[in-house]
């Protein structure tokens, strides 16, 4: 199976919890499967902005991004970010590359607004050559790719690591993709997680407000992964994620399923 892996949040800072996450996707990659991980790292890009004395402003999930931004998550996302996870997936033995978009020209962007909103050097992917993310699985690797990618403008620009993934998942012909979040999944107005959600009842939580922030860029990238051909999707606690290749052949009771209906 072809499967893409976005890992975020806390995992990224949790050194235990991220050695526990590379673990999972080195035993699906043991198994024979292709993976491909796509990585955010917006708390620790946040909290080096604070270092440099920047406030980060959001809007509906996305961060509002200056070019002094941009340069930092360059530094923070596709720097010592990328290159930690890939020596903690080397040190397990599986061999993995680290990417951005502007490599090989595997992703290209375009400028995004968000309800009229002007993000800045916040993009949305436009395009996707996935020659190189196929050169690295025949060898034996595992693409590890930062959400940052440029523009026609020669400029990069930060994309949503829940819009990367999905766009990467589309391009790819993946099987599945699979979200590891902080969160134990999709919840209801009173809180519960909702185990099986199809994209109908997402309309209708969004109306009533139940979902916002960080989950709406999430589930929109669900719902184009499904429509767009990804078979399977699911949002799945980091904290459990020695379940993934469980995923990939049975029925898990955990996290959130997201389907066409």
């Amino acid at each position: 199976m072809r499967i893409v892996v976005k890992i975020g949040g806390a995992a990224l800072d949790d050194k235990d919890l991220l050695h526990k996450c590379a673990q999972a996707v080195t035993d699906m990659a043991r198994e024979g499967h292709k993976v491909v991980v796509v990585h955010g790292g917006a708390a620790a890009l946040t909290r080096t902005l604070a270092q440099l004395g920047k406030t980060s402003e959001f809007v509906n999930g996305l961060r509002i991004t200056d070019s002094e931004t941009r340069d930092v998550a360059l530094m923070v996302l596709a720097g010592r970010i990328n290159k930690t996870l890939v020596a903690t997936l080397n040190a397990l033995g599986q061999l993995a590359v680290g990417l951005c978009g502007g490599d090989g020209a595997s992703f290209r962007a375009r400028k995004m607004r968000s309800n009229g909103t002007d993000l800045g050097f916040v993009g949305e992917i436009c395009s996707v050559d996935a020659r190189w993310i196929e050169a690295i699985w025949q060898n034996g690797g595992m693409p590890v790719v930062s959400s940052l990618a440029p523009g026609a403008d020669g400029e990069y620009y930060n994309i949503n690591a829940d819009q990367m993934a999905a766009a990467c998942a589309v391009a790819c012909h993946a099987d599945a993709l699979v979200f590891l979040t902080d969160v134990a999944g999709v919840k209801d107005a009173d809180g519960t997680v909702i185990r099986w959600l199809d994209l109908k009842t997402v309309m209708q939580l969004e109306r009533a407000a139940v979902i916002g922030g960080g989950m709406l860029p999430k589930l929109e990238a669900c719902q184009h992964a499904l429509r767009s051909g990804v078979g399977r999707v699911r949002i799945l606690p980091a904290a459990h994620s020695e379940v993934l290749p469980e995923l990939c052949f049975s029925r898990v009771d955990l996290g959130t399923e997201v389907m066409l209906a």
